[in-house]
């Protein structure tokens, strides 16, 4: 037994050496995934730039925070420069940093009264009174649908849901930010790598 467990110890340290050469790859992976939500919530905010520091300021209605252009201004440029850094690698560790404070202020100024979920599903873990209240009013758009408009049709590209906004997508971009602030660009796949490879 103490035989196994000393090969299987040394089967897994083994392993864990190969693998770091493809730890570029993780890094690399998440990188790619949040490129295309950073650019698309940068170009709405930049596009909407107006109607955003409006909703950044309004406390009737809106987010009520303090100096809503300068707000507004900065998670814009967070995350537009944040889509271009994360792309080719180049300071991800610093970039990852306004980016998850952007994170933060989203989950506790807009999702958090939501509570986890995105998409409210009263059978999943975490769903809260306006989730389960939101099964009722599903099923009765469902039988509006059905009876005025042309169901099958209306659901062609995908079923209908009630967006719950809560936090959970915006704590997972948190989470994937945290571990690019760890890893930093990757090896092999960043800008970041090929730099430091050079000055050192």
């Amino acid at each position: 037994m103490k035989n196994f467990i000393y090969g299987l110890s040394q089967y897994y340290q083994k392993l864990g050496k190969t693998l770091q050469h493809a730890d570029g790859i993780a890094a690399l992976a998440l990188r790619l995934y949040l490129v295309p939500i950073f650019w698309m919530a940068g170009t709405n905010k930049l596009m909407h730039f107006n109607d955003i520091v409006e909703w950044f300021g309004n406390s009737d209605g809106g987010l009520g925070l303090p100096f809503p252009y300068l707000m507004a201004l900065l998670a814009t440029t967070a995350e537009l420069a944040g889509a271009i850094l994360l792309t080719f690698g180049l300071f991800t560790r610093l970039i990852s940093i306004p980016l998850m404070i952007t994170m933060l202020v989203a989950i506790f100024t807009v999702h958090l009264p939501n509570g986890w979920q995105a998409i409210a599903d009263p059978n999943a873990p975490f769903a809260n009174m306006q989730v389960l209240a939101s099964a009722e009013k599903l099923e009765k758009a469902r039988e509006i649908l059905q009876t005025y408009g042309n169901y099958d049709w209306l659901t062609s590209s995908g079923s209908f849901v009630i967006l719950n906004n809560g936090i959970e997508f915006a704590a997972t971009y948190l989470v994937m930010l945290l571990a690019l602030l760890v890893l930093g660009g990757g090896r092999y796949f960043s800008l970041d790598y090929w730099i430091k490879k050079k000055l050192l």
